[in-house]
């Protein structure tokens, strides 16, 4: 990384980067779309399935517009929401490995952190209230703070304005999904680095743009820090 630019904001995801997912979010995925009439067996929920794989990252509430009608993408994605608090009531919620560690380290060293994500703003404050992460982060944004979610530019932008960055190329970006990295590419970002511990694998997040593939988050600051020992993770 000799003769990058520095670092002063990360955009690190939540869920399958942050967040161990362990299924939860496409089983609530398959449970407001079963809520809606399209049940498990069936050619019609398995496109629906391969859509939300496909979509990952992205806008929750995008995805159902894509599957259904206004309406119908509405109630779905309040069927999500109410599945996914259940889940997580009956299993709670733990942070990836080391990734408190991550954003204590890069927070220690004067990077500011946004957390993004493709929630609803009710189900993104339900996991940072679980995690108890409100004071551990600069700023969290969802979809509904920046006027469209991933793939496009407009997260990663909004962070660059709240937190006042002079550069987009002084911005690093993190996630599990192609989505992510698509957002990271858009916005300018010098660093857009893939995790393998989500939904999207090393061939996934290479041909969508990341400019590294790290094993979690808990290599981010190395990379994020300039650490002179850090490899290249490609």
């Amino acid at each position: 990384m000799s003769g990058a630019e520095p670092i002063s904001i990360a955009c690190i995801d939540l869920a399958g980067t942050t967040v161990a997912d362990g299924g939860t979010v496409e089983t609530a995925f398959a449970e407001a779309i079963a809520a809606l009439g399209i049940v498990s067996g069936t050619a019609a929920h398995d496109r629906a399935m391969a859509r939300v794989r496909e979509s990952r990252g992205g806008s929750k509430i995008e995805i159902f517009r894509s599957l259904f009608d206004e309406p119908r993408a509405q109630a779905a994605h309040l069927a999500f929401e109410r599945s996914y608090d259940q889940l997580v009531d009956r299993h709670g919620l733990r942070p990836v490995p080391g990734a408190e560690r991550a954003l204590e380290r890069i927070r220690g060293a004067g990077v500011r952190v946004c957390l993004l994500t493709g929630f609803g703003r009710r189900t993104q404050a339900r996991v940072l209230d679980v995690l108890g992460w409100w004071d551990r982060v600069d700023l969290t944004l969802c979809p509904e703070d920046a006027g469209r979610g991933r793939p496009w530019p407009d997260l990663v932008l909004t962070a660059a304005l709240r937190l006042g960055a002079d550069d987009v190329r002084h911005i690093a970006v993190c996630g599990d999904t192609a989505n992510d990295m698509l957002t990271g590419r858009r916005s300018g970002a010098s660093i857009v680095a893939g995790v393998l511990t989500g939904a999207h694998d090393r061939d996934r997040l290479l041909a969508a743009g990341a400019t590294h593939v790290l094993p979690s988050v808990a290599a981010l600051p190395a990379l994020v820090l300039d650490d002179a020992a850090v490899a290249d993770h490609r």
